[in-house]
């Protein structure tokens, strides 16, 4: 082989070299690990759509691109069925105010999905995950201390914690205060997602500089400070690398004096790296052609010919008169005002007289759970009252009922909406916060849209979209099916809301 050819050889044989470390390097580069850290998460622990979130999003990544593990306190209130599973994996202590405390770390995998799970019964004990907030405050502020510490033993290190409502607000805090100055830490981004602004983890100052042991500095006005008390989730939203919420209209929304619950100037401050990504839902959980819980199961083709088998067969369960062609409304909710409930109270009387069935499930407050027994009785042929939860209930409404009724005062993202649809059950709304972004009002004129919405908090405004679903039900049954299909064909699944997600992550 002549000087040249055998040049050549090598030049190639380097290049290929090369291109080969450089593909490596990429892959190792690509690949993204991500820390849920959150107070519950399905199908753990749940006392609202956080738990859905938390549960279901994970699954959802692509798992060549992003490895999700999620990490949530291990309760003792937790079914045994799922904490008989956990495996142990290492403990330490920590120091808190003036304890220290025992942190055990336990790991299980669900669904695909890894779980840590964070122990310690002198604050995880108790039949529910919450308490008194003064016992919380404390609770949440070992949970973020021990969450950070617990992360070196994992055989995990995350590139982005993704942190969620004021549970967790102290953990951008503590990453960037004691945290960072290690070098295990170097670099970890966090974000930090609110799924209601109205619940922010507010105590005394004086109390909560004892427990976290942060100094006085991270208590003034721009930080975790606010009229004269220490906010965990305004701590959480200013040292976050990011934060999000749940629909694009609500982080519009929460720049606002009427929506910002007081930290309005601080979303303006941070709106430059605030973004609005809508929830999903499981589209395995809420699935009309596979939901054991229906007595007729049904798809976008189908409806037109199964639906109303369910209706008819819930006429007949709850007592109501048993009438196939009947305009049916649901709700299923907390029976509380910022559901819109004084709304309803409002114009319950003349709902009642219209040509309607009003079937209602759900606990809240006294006054609309008694309302609601109170037409029930006076009106037992056409309004169910059935003060409690079901999840077996909830999903037969979501399929026998004609349309959905959610007129909320503020609705960050909102799941029931996105179940309806789901069910080919047209939702009536009001345009706020997720309602807005997720319902597209009816239009007659172009054929477009897959519910109704009204603009105003006002009950006469949402007893006019009320009546004019019942028109458009009654006297324009082809439009009606059409917007049914409409509805059934959106998608709102968590591989949408992932991509998003991805995206961010990306970006950070």
């Amino acid at each position: 082989m002549d000087k040249k050819k055998y040049e050549a050889l090598c030049f190639r044989a380097k290049a290929g070299d090369i291109l080969l470390k450089i593909t490596r390097s990429e892959m190792e580069i690509g690949m993204k690990n991500v820390l849920f850290i959150a107070s519950e998460a399905v199908p753990f622990i749940k006392t609202g759509g956080l738990a859905d979130v938390v549960g279901a999003l994970p699954k959802y990544f692509n798992k060549d691109e992003f490895d999700v593990r999620v990490m949530i306190p291990k309760y003792t209130c937790i079914p045994w069925e799922y904490r008989e599973k956990m495996v142990y994996k290492t403990h330490f202590y920590i120091d808190l105010a003036w304890r220290t405390q025992y942190v055990g770390v336990f790991e299980m995998e669900y669904q695909g999905v890894t779980f840590y799970f964070i122990d310690n019964e002198f604050y995880f004990s108790g039949p529910k995950p919450y308490s008194w907030i003064h016992e919380d405050i404390e609770k949440f502020a070992f949970f973020s201390k021990a969450a950070l510490s617990a992360i070196p033993t994992l055989g995990f290190r995350p590139d982005i914690i993704h942190c969620h409502d004021w549970q967790t607000g102290l953990v951008p805090v503590y990453l960037k205060e004691r945290f960072a100055q290690g070098e295990f830490y170097q670099g970890v981004k966090s974000v930090m997602t609110i799924h209601n602004l109205k619940f922010q983890g507010i105590w005394d100052l004086k109390k909560v500089k004892d427990i976290t042991g942060l100094p006085d500095s991270y208590f003034t006005s721009d930080k975790l400070e606010a009229y004269k008390d220490a906010n965990y989730l305004k701590g959480g939203i200013v040292y976050a690398d990011m934060v999000t919420t749940v629909s694009s209209t609500y982080a519009e929304e929460i720049k606002t004096p009427f929506y910002g619950e007081h930290l309005e100037g601080l979303m303006q401050a941070r709106s430059n790296c605030l973004r609005g990504i809508v929830n999903g839902i499981d589209y395995e959980i809420y699935n009309p052609e596979t939901d054991e819980n229906l007595d007729a199961k049904y798809n976008q083709i189908t409806f037109r010919k199964e639906k109303w088998k369910n209706k008819v067969a819930l006429q007949k369960e709850l007592g109501l008169a048993q009438d196939k062609g009947k305009f049916m409304i649901g709700i299923v909710s907390r029976l509380t005002d910022q559901k819109g409930f004084d709304l309803v109270a409002y114009v319950m009387e003349q709902l009642c007289t219209e040509d309607v069935q009003l079937v209602v499930l759900g606990t809240g407050d006294e006054k609309y759970e008694n309302m609601f027994r109170h037409y029930d009785w006076k009106y037992h042929d056409r309004v169910s009252a059935n003060i409690y939860y079901s999840e077996p209930m909830a999903h037969k409404i979501y399929a026998a009922c004609d349309a959905f009724l959610m007129p909320s005062l503020f609705e960050p993202c909102g799941l029931s909406q996105l179940i309806s649809l789901r069910y080919g059950t047209v939702p009536i709304v009001r345009e706020t916060g997720g309602l807005k972004d997720t319902v597209e009002p009816y239009n007659e004129y172009e054929n477009l849209g897959t519910g109704f919405s009204f603009a105003n908090y006002n009950a006469h405004e949402m007893l006019e979209a009320i009546r004019y679903g019942e028109e458009i039900y009654y006297d324009r049954r082809k439009s009606w099916n059409k917007m049914v299909e409409r509805a059934m064909n959106a998608d709102f699944s968590w591989e949408h809301s992932a991509k998003q997600y991805e995206q961010l992550y990306e970006e950070l």
